[in-house]
């Protein structure tokens, strides 16, 4: 993790301690922005069912086909702070009925719904990177500027539970 932060600042220029923690931490996003004096809405943009599809079979070690639910929400406070999207394979929210009707419930932050079901969890990073926006995300943030991204897997007992990608401009949190 500390290369890429350090190939960033090569590539960009330095990143401010809020953008490094942002990107490098293994714990919760939302609580982190709450910490820091935000007011943390999550707003759902989309929830839907998928079948894998063979990158999505791979990176989740499920079969191809397999029912995926696909949550895209937006974590705001006054303005977009970050876009994220998520991946999280059904049979594996199976196990528990009140978990994984919360977590179809895009309003809620993971990180509560993990939380609030003791759902014992480690966070791997896989990704830190900068990438030039898409037109959903120039429009969603209203900005040309560059993105500071990050893709991260949620594993709950020796399994992905859900495959995460947050983005954020990245002249936010300087």
């Amino acid at each position: 993790m500390i290369k890429s932060i350090k190939k960033i600042e090569k590539d960009v220029g330095p990143l401010s301690d809020v953008q490094k923690i942002l990107l490098t931490t293994d714990g919760s996003v939302t609580r982190i922005l709450e910490a820091l004096g935000y007011d943390v809405n999550i707003k759902a943009i989309k929830q839907e069912i998928v079948s894998a599809d063979k990158k999505l079979s791979k990176e989740l070690n499920i079969s191809l086909g397999e029912p995926v639910n696909h949550r895209v929400v937006i974590i705001e406070s006054k303005i977009p702070l970050i876009y994220a999207v998520s991946y999280m394979p059904i049979k594996r929210l199976n196990k528990n009925f009140k978990f994984k009707r919360d977590v179809m419930n895009a309003n809620i932050p993971i990180g509560k719904i993990l939380k609030k079901h003791h759902i014992e969890s480690r966070r791997e990073i896989e990704y830190i990177g900068v990438e030039k926006p898409n037109d959903s995300i120039k429009n969603i943030f209203n900005t040309n500027e560059l993105i500071l991204a990050r893709t991260y897997n949620i594993i709950h007992r020796g399994e992905i539970l859900i495959r995460i990608n947050e983005k954020f401009p990245i002249t936010w949190f300087k």
